[in-house]
């Protein structure tokens, strides 16, 4: 019942913003200026102009780099904003030609480490807990994994999330790995899961 009061929520925010198809780059122009804090809304607009026309979509910004529109489809995108952080963005539907907005800022620090986010049309944040149950550390460990204490452990539980630019998509890559030493990292392998954790877009939820 909550999921579903939840989700006709959703519809009625998006509402207004039916009748003509929308596309990502549109919401990624207006998107507000403390969400991406390098690029200025008319430096937006260029990037957008400077993709579309198959030119270099490149601009200096404000941290004095580089930031490099590297995709960009009907619903979307994806932002080298800095040389060490990228933006995904895309547009999930709902009902009716109406769509929340899924961000995905990553940081590579030098180990990946992403954080997802949701929003309205109109750029209002969404509860991400009600649209996305995150996968718990276990799921990317064997099961027949040894218990915790016999084997290396990282410090950290870091996530990469990852937007398909074909399809409604999202998957998680396990990166706390990444933080032991070569040594350790071979001792814990054999016990990772290969894949990947996925998650399919329904009914207004990530499943």
């Amino acid at each position: 019942m909550r999921m579903k009061r939840f989700v006709t929520g959703l519809i009625f925010v998006c509402f207004l913003y039916t009748g003509k198809a929308q596309k990502i780059e549109e919401f990624f122009i207006q998107i507000p200026d403390d969400l991406i804090v390098q690029l200025e809304k008319a430096w937006r607009k260029d990037l957008v102009d400077l993709y579309k026309s198959g030119n270099p979509a490149a601009l200096e910004n404000t941290m004095e780099g580089r930031s490099v529109l590297k995709k960009l489809t009907n619903n979307y995108m994806l932002l080298q904003s800095t040389e060490r952080s990228t933006v995904e963005l895309k547009l999930l539907s709902l009902v009716n030609n109406s769509y929340i907005i899924c961000m995905i800022e990553t940081v590579f620090a030098p180990i990946a480490d992403s954080r997802i986010s949701f929003y309205s049309t109109d750029w209002q944040r969404l509860p991400s807990g009600d649209i996305l149950t995150p996968v718990a550390e276990s799921w990317f460990w064997k099961e027949d994994a040894p218990s915790q204490g016999y084997l290396p452990q990282p410090e950290m539980f870091l996530l990469k999330y990852s937007l398909s630019d074909e399809n409604e998509l999202l998957t998680a890559e396990y990166m706390s790995p990444h933080f032991l030493d070569d040594e350790n990292q071979q001792i814990v392998q054999p016990f990772l899961k290969a894949e990947l954790k996925t998650y399919r877009w329904k009914a207004g939820r990530f499943e």
